[in-house]
């Protein structure tokens, strides 16, 4: 039986929203299934399929009991392709979606009705899977205005008035208290506080802002009252910027088709002029039209382009089913595609080559404070106890896994920007953020009753697998990649020497990872870009090939990405990539064979006498054999991680 299976992605979102981000209270909605016109009619051409099939092969059974829901299956999956094919038709395009068609109803035309109904219903449900492909990543893109508030705290004449974020104006000066998000770009003014900004800039940590800093719109705050002034129209804010970042680069990706895709205008115009001629010159000679008909019918089917179609997708989509067993969710045959034609890769940092948590890499008590390593741990862990601090997590887990003793604590305060402070033991133990430059490290000064004890040094931690996975990438893309991130230099410094990175690209935002990816695109590269927050969303889209690690990945990221690492493993990534190009592979094999098979069926045919149950059986022989040859790449033997 022929199933054929022609892939065409859509990856075009609705427009931005023209006003400011809003939307925080209600969560995003996530578009359902049955929400979708073509997921409904592919699952009335799925069940009218199925309740057909079992009465069909059992042979005793009448014709009219399974007839009319062959009828509702086609009539069901194919109305809306080929409506969309005699568009195409009206605009001087003949695609395969028409010539589908036209196959499923020669097929039933010449008593092979099951073909064509199998033909329909994959076709019908290939759609539908699209359709809500699209559908998610649109929710998501705008799921990313969520991150703003609705309202923000705007500070007039002395008093407080609660305003809607998109009425701000440039120049209003707004009030953010701990734990709110902000509701435009802009710059403190008065206050200190830590914000978390990863969202736009990829920073593990809370970022310490003062007087004079810039903030942007959907971080948060921490800890500490800031006021801010304006400095962007919040239509104009970096989180906006990002929404349209990402609508635009998966617009320009639209258009990218499956290699079967690229040849299918020349294809079907050439198979439907041939049928044609097979059916009309030996009428105009005479011929009978019981004979010209059935060897029409026949040139048709041995000439349908199945198993050149199933010379594509098996590969690809027992490459997707591998890749899914190992924890790589591959979302289409057009993304599996993409990921083996790369030829160059840049990395995010924090989420991506680390794993975006800090932990304390070096305890230096000073000479004369009289406590040990553990010692001077321990009474930073019992004072940092109270805190949620991240700092004061990865202090307390690192006392923990030493098993060190937590003393108690009285008198417990957090103070913004400047660390904690509490009584152990009768004496005031405080501990906060050294005021050291900035380097690759944090740096965390504790004193007792004023005297200096010791410093802590924090820094995010590496994935295992990541100098792994970057030497593995190099091998199969013939240059090392590239690190692109929002964190400072000295922490990207870091990661690039522990990973052998050279080309490393610090302080980015969203937009200037997207023109680093441009930048080589422009240079003739297709680049592969692996990240997981919001601020990659965009690089994400721009790529030719997007990857996004899903252990913490943001919603937009993950949607927006070609490909999600689900387990977290860095070494999928090039593992995934080495599977891409096998299958590229097998199927530059495959179609070799079906146009053998093709070529010489369509010749017997137009040359001699090809009987209908021979062609029949050549078509379907030369598509089953195509189909096995690219199953090969569900052995387990298929994945190489290393």
């Amino acid at each position: 039986m022929c199933s054929c299976m022609v892939g065409r992605v859509s990856t075009t979102l609705a427009p931005a929203p023209q006003t400011a981000p809003t939307a925080t209270a209600p969560p995003r909605r996530r578009t359902r299934v049955l929400a979708l016109p073509e997921a409904r009619w592919a699952l009335v051409s799925l069940l009218a399929f199925l309740a057909a099939l079992p009465l069909d092969l059992v042979g005793s059974a009448p014709a009219w009991t399974y007839g009319p829901l062959y009828a509702l299956a086609y009539a069901a999956g194919g109305w809306e392709p080929a409506l969309e094919g005699l568009r195409a038709l009206r605009g001087k395009t003949l695609d395969v979606d028409l010539l589908m068609i036209v196959a499923a109803l020669g097929a039933a035309a010449i008593g092979q009705v099951l073909d064509g109904a199998l033909l329909i219903v994959i076709f019908a449900t290939s759609g539908a899977l699209e359709a809500l492909a699209t559908a998610r990543t649109a929710d998501s893109v705008r799921g990313l205005l969520d991150l703003a508030p609705t309202t923000a705290t705007r500070v007039a004449d002395g008093g407080e008035e609660t305003v809607p974020t998109a009425d701000l104006a440039v120049g209003d000066l707004v009030l953010v208290r701990p734990g709110e998000r902000i509701g435009a770009d802009g710059a403190v003014v008065e206050g200190t506080g830590e914000v978390d900004q990863a969202t736009i800039t990829g920073e593990s940590l809370p970022v310490l802002k003062r007087p004079g800093d810039e903030v942007f719109a959907g971080t948060l705050n921490g800890t500490g009252a800031l006021r801010v002034r304006v400095g962007r129209d919040p239509a104009d804010s970096v989180i906006a910027r990002i929404v349209t970042l990402v609508e635009e680069a998966s617009r320009t990706k639209a258009p990218t088709q499956l290699f079967i895709e690229k040849i299918e205008q020349r294809y079907s115009v050439g198979v439907v002029v041939a049928t044609l001629a097979v059916f009309g010159i030996p009428l105009a000679f005479g011929a009978d039209l019981t004979d010209a008909l059935p060897r029409a019918m026949t040139f048709m089917i041995v000439a349908s382009p199945c198993a050149v179609v199933l010379a594509t997708m098996p590969p690809l989509l027992s490459a997707i089913a591998n890749a899914g067993r190992h924890g790589v969710l591959v979302k289409s045959a057009l993304a599996m595609e993409r990921l083996g034609e790369i030829d160059s890769a840049a990395l995010d940092k924090t989420g991506t080559l680390t794993e975006g948590t800090p932990e304390v890499t070096a305890v230096r008590p000073t000479a004369d404070s009289g406590l040990d390593a553990d010692a001077l741990l321990a009474l930073a862990a019992a004072a940092e106890h109270p805190s949620e601090h991240p700092l004061a997590r990865a202090i307390v887990a690192a006392a923990r896994a030493r098993g060190l003793r937590l003393a108690t604590v009285d008198d417990f305060t957090a103070a913004p920007g400047r660390g904690v402070t509490a009584v152990i033991d009768g004496s005031t133990v405080r501990v906060g953020r050294a005021d050291t430059p900035e380097g690759a490290e944090t740096t965390v000064g504790v004193t007792r009753d004023g005297t200096l004890l010791g410093t802590l040094a924090l820094t995010d931690r590496l994935r295992a697998d990541a100098a792994r996975a970057t030497t593995r990438l190099t091998a199969l893309t013939g240059t090392a990649p590239t690190l692109l991130t929002g964190d400072h230099e000295a922490a990207a410094a870091r990661v690039a020497d522990a990973t052998g990175i050279t080309d490393v690209r610090a302080g980015l935002l969203p937009e200037d990872k997207v023109e680093a990816v441009r930048e080589r695109e422009r240079a003739g590269r297709k680049v592969l870009f692996v990240g997981d927050g919001v601020n990659d969303a965009p690089a994400l889209a721009a790529a030719h090939a997007g990857i996004a690690m899903g252990g913490a990945g943001s919603d937009l990221a993950l949607e927006t990405a070609d490909a999600v690492v689900v387990r977290d493993e860095l070494t999928a990534v090039p593992a995934v990539v080495d599977l891409s190009r096998r299958a590229r592979r097998l199927v530059v094999q495959n179609l070799a064979v079906a146009g053998v098979f093709i070529t010489v069926l369509v010749l017997w045919d137009l040359v001699g006498h090809l009987p209908l149950p021979l062609g029949v059986a050549g078509h379907e022989g030369s598509t089953v054999l195509v189909g096995l040859n690219g199953l090969r790449l569900l052995r387990e033997s298929a994945w190489r991680p290393e």
